[in-house]
């Protein structure tokens, strides 16, 4: 659920078919800079009420989903 739901939000984030991304799409892949990460993790936390602080090691996906189930069960 968290993934499919994030995938839909960096698709509308960068114009891109949802169908085209999964857990192992690099965020650099897409085009998405450090200021991108920035707008997408308030959003992350607007639509999943997980607070995700930015990190390097945030690179892909699957990243950010392991980020946002692990702020969830916190």
């Amino acid at each position: 659920m968290v993934q499919e739901k994030l995938i839909e939000l960096i698709a509308e984030n960068v114009d891109c078919d949802a169908s085209e991304l999964n857990e192992s799409t690099e965020f650099a892949s897409l085009g998405i800079d450090s200021l991108d990460i920035a707008e997408l993790l308030m959003t992350v936390e607007d639509e999943f009420g997980v607070t995700v602080e930015m990190d390097p090691a945030l690179k892909t996906v699957g990243d950010l989903v392991a980020k946002i189930e692990e702020g969830r069960n916190a």
